[in-house]
């Protein structure tokens, strides 16, 4: 049965980009509704932003969603990877300010807050998006690609940095049974220092600290502490891809192949899958079905690891 959340959750912290004070509050929602933001700060038109591909307006380092009066928000990928991986399917997420906090930097802490508040089950099933055929966008050296693998979601993600510290990574998931919650919702965003100046030079990164960003130069993690895990950035893209990958609006049944990918390619993807009816079907999900979905399983074990 589809979910949503037992009470509000409300956290506060800066925005990565803009630097800017940000406070979020999640709360419960219908059955059928979705994920929608609103812009409590927003002053006139409409205050709502659908999580939905089709409202995302490409930016770099980030997923920026607007709507039809340009009312924007920016760096929604680690709240909606957190909503997947717990299998929320329903939620009114309250922003005040032009981007969602990034508190450490990883999606723990939206994980932690909404395990803590509990799911409640809503009287209806939910569905799923199955994926018939595969489909594959490319950008330089750069690929994303959704294949057919039954009843569950795959995601396979490579990544190739100069720097020492990152380097070549690889790694293979499927994402049921809470495997999110547990491998790779404390992976932090990361960075090379020499990107840093001419980030801010740009306007973005104003927020970012040694905090909540993974910083390497060479072979040095520069972070206070180190890596959370020897591969924590191919992790944290993987949960950029499923936090992105939520935006088609259901749970997706497929195998994701990342290579080089970032927001803007894994969008794309879902604008060649939608722009051809024949790639996927809508399916109900039974019980067995259910099971294999992300956020499906969660314990109260899973939780410590966050909290």
């Amino acid at each position: 049965m589809q979910t949503t959340l037992n009470k509000n959750v409300t956290l506060s912290g800066v925005g990565l980009h803009s630097g800017r004070p940000a406070r979020i509050t999640l709360k419960p929602a219908m059955a059928d509704q979705g994920i929608w933001f609103r812009r409590t700060d927003s002053v006139s038109g409409n205050a709502f932003l659908p999580a939905r591909w089709d409202a995302v307006v490409e930016s770099p380092l980030c997923t920026l969603l607007t709507n039809e009066d340009g009312v924007s928000l920016s760096t929604v990928e680690h709240v909606m990877a957190a909503l997947a991986g717990c299998g929320v399917h329903n939620a009114l997420i309250e922003v005040s300010g032009p981007e969602v906090p990034i508190l450490d930097g990883s999606a723990a802490p939206f994980v932690g807050a909404i395990l803590k508040a509990g799911l409640r089950e809503l009287e209806a099933p939910v569905r799923a998006i199955r994926v018939l055929k595969p489909v594959e966008v490319r950008r330089g050296d750069a690929v994303a690609r959704l294949d057919p693998t039954g009843d569950s979601l795959h995601i396979d993600f490579g990544i190739d940095f100069e720097d020492a510290a990152i380097g070549a990574q690889t790694r293979s998931m499927n994402m049921a049974n809470g495997a999110f919650v547990r491998e790779l919702c404390d992976s932090r965003t990361f960075c090379r220092a020499a990107d840093v100046e001419a980030m801010r030079a740009d306007g973005k990164a104003l927020g970012g600290t040694y905090e909540n960003a993974v910083v390497v130069e060479g072979d040095k993690v520069l972070s206070p502490g180190g890596l959370r895990h020897d591969d924590e950035p191919v992790r944290h893209k993987m949960l950029d891809a499923l936090g992105d990958l939520a935006l088609a609006g259901h749970p997706l049944l497929a195998r994701y192949t990342g290579r080089r990918a970032g927001h803007a390619l894994t969008n794309a993807l879902l604008h060649a899958l939608f722009a051809d009816p024949s790639a996927y079907e809508v399916v109900t999900c039974d019980a067995e079905m259910a099971r294999n979905l992300p956020g499906t399983g969660l314990k109260s074990r899973d939780l410590r690891l966050v909290a």
